[in-house]
């Protein structure tokens, strides 16, 4: 199945903000989770997100670059073959997931 990618304008001006190799890291693991975003469970390379201390991240998946400390949230648009990021940003203190949460809101994802 081929599998398009979008991003929010959001997710495009966190991928500006990484440096060089940085910028490698991520461009890397979308490509190889876009050969297969769906759920670990359906086989796939995606992480399922559930609740997420105060935010409620259910129904969408990340990307872990452990050796970074970046990760990638986003959301499978199954009826379109849509892989949607919706942020790249730095692991530690969970800020990816309040970020995540507040884009979610804001564009009524």
């Amino acid at each position: 199945m081929n599998w398009r990618i979008e991003y929010l304008d959001e997710a495009t001006e966190d991928y500006e903000k990484l440096d060089g190799s940085q910028k490698l890291l991520v461009r890397k693991a979308i490509k190889r989770t876009l050969q297969n975003p769906l759920p670990h469970r359906e086989g796939g390379y995606g992480i399922e997100l559930g609740h997420k201390g105060a935010n409620d991240l259910s129904g969408f998946l990340e990307i872990k670059l452990r050796g970074s400390g970046l990760r990638v949230i986003y959301k499978l648009v199954r009826t379109d073959t849509e892989m949607f990021v919706i942020v790249i940003g730095a692991r530690e203190n969970e800020e990816a997931y309040d970020i995540a949460h507040e884009r979610i809101i804001r564009h009524g994802l």
